[in-house]
């Protein structure tokens, strides 16, 4: 095997892949909340939600594009690809809400593109555009069907974190090395 390696640009992987793992435990090893599957439990607060996800999407410009560490081509294309990315995740996971039944939302949107910013977060400095879209749709699919796993499977991540840091997160690391200098 020789050279065995990775290839990561902005982090994130191993900071994604083990808050989802560790969401994941701790909702089976603390158990539901009451009264879930019993009880609505409807975000309480809409506006906050879209605010927290806007700022994360503009935050993640600075933490993409900065990983260059010089104002270049390099940073410019992180810069894009990471925008690119999270608005296709985001239109793929409502979608996939609309397709299966379901009333899409602005919180799925909003759980789509962040899906998308971890997602494409190791690749960002190494793919171009067309892989930066295969990202964000993988992930929306992929954290949109994790999520949905859980609930058929009536395990509590209240947050989504498995389905979005955990997945969005694997899939990122292993999408780097699929479409890495891809443009």
């Amino acid at each position: 095997l020789g050279n065995l390696g990775t290839i990561e640009f902005a982090g994130g992987t191993v900071v994604h892949i083990n808050s989802g793992v560790a969401a994941l435990a701790a909702a089976i090893i603390l158990g539901r909340r009451i009264g879930y599957g019993h009880e609505p439990m409807i975000p309480h607060n809409v506006p906050l939600v879209v605010i927290g996800a806007a700022l994360l999407w503009f935050g993640w410009f600075g933490f993409n594009a900065g990983s260059a560490l010089a104002a270049d081509g390099t940073a410019v294309n992180a810069f894009v690809v990471t925008n690119t990315a999270a608005a296709a995740a985001m239109l793929t996971w409502v979608g996939m809400s609309w397709g299966f039944g379901k009333k899409p939302s602005v919180i799925g949107a909003a759980s789509g593109a962040v899906a998308g910013l971890v997602a494409i977060t190791p690749a960002s400095g190494f793919v171009g555009v067309v892989p930066a879209i295969l990202i964000g749709f993988g992930a929306g699919v992929l954290c949109y069907g994790a999520i949905e796993l859980l609930a058929k499977l009536r395990v509590d991540d209240s947050l989504a974190v498995w389905g979005v840091h955990g997945v969005g997160g694997t899939w990122g690391a292993l999408a780097t090395g699929l479409f890495v200098g891809v443009g």
